[in-house]
């Protein structure tokens, strides 16, 4: 693996500067002036965070590539430390607007438009951890991960995706994946609880559903909502609503 350039080689400008969050501050031309902007310690050129006045979403993660001048985000909510925007660009002052709006509260639709290098995942926030709303939040992300995959197996993935999110009793589980294997569990991140099966979309067009991860010991099928059936009849008679994994 090639050995990554001098961070100070790659961004001259931010070496200049001294961090990547003093840099920040000048490409964002004062909007940033009032924000809590923090440099990592360890990484001063290559690490930053911006805090935002919104107590369910974490500081804003903005990250500069080693081996190429680059710069992501990352957004994430507190509770289970899930994304809800992220994005790649080699514009520093995206970045600042993308942090200014994060940092302002403003609606994740909104940041994007203030910022369009920016990636809505599909998550929506939740302040106040309902359940319910996590686990659709997350059956949303899951939907949207699966659309735009641009694997060669993506279509039948997405059908699996979509046909489990079909089916009541499983829309009304937390979804998860483990290894591209779609599993649930009776309760939220961070702390899962797994139920019933786990189902699998297979390269060649076909779905497996199984007891163990990524095996397909209780049959493989041409359709997802073949199996998306067997996995049902596979759950508990007694589950109750999902709840949080604390």
């Amino acid at each position: 693996m090639p050995i990554p350039p001098d961070p100070a080689v790659l961004y001259p400008d931010v070496a200049a500067y001294g961090s990547l969050a003093t840099a920040l501050r000048a490409e964002a031309e004062g909007c940033l002036d009032a924000v809590p902007v923090e440099s990592s310690d360890s990484d001063p050129l290559l690490h930053a965070t911006v805090s935002s006045t919104l107590p369910h979403r974490e500081p804003l993660q903005i990250n500069a590539w080693s081996h190429e001048r680059r710069w992501s985000i990352r957004g994430e909510e507190p509770f289970q430390s899930m994304p809800l925007i992220d994005g790649r660009t080699d514009d520093l002052a995206e970045v600042a607007r993308a942090a200014r709006a994060w940092h302002d509260g403003a609606t994740l639709d909104d940041i994007r438009q203030a910022a369009p290098f920016v990636h809505l995942t599909g998550r929506f926030e939740v302040p106040d951890n309902d359940p319910a709303r996590l686990t659709e939040s997350e059956w949303q992300g899951k939907r949207q991960e699966a659309a735009e995959l641009e694997y060669a197996w993506q279509e039948t993935y997405h059908n699996l995706i979509e046909a489990a999110h079909a089916e009541p009793a499983l829309r009304a589980l937390y979804p998860f994946t483990s290894h591209w294997a779609l599993r649930f569990s009776t309760t939220t991140r961070p702390r899962l609880t797994v139920v019933g099966p786990c189902l699998t979309a297979g390269g060649d067009g076909t779905y497996g559903v199984g007891r163990g991860m990524i095996s397909a010991n209780l049959g493989r099928f041409a359709t997802a909502q073949e199996a998306v059936a067997v996995a049902v009849r596979q759950l508990p008679s007694d589950l109750c609503s999902v709840v949080l994994g604390e």
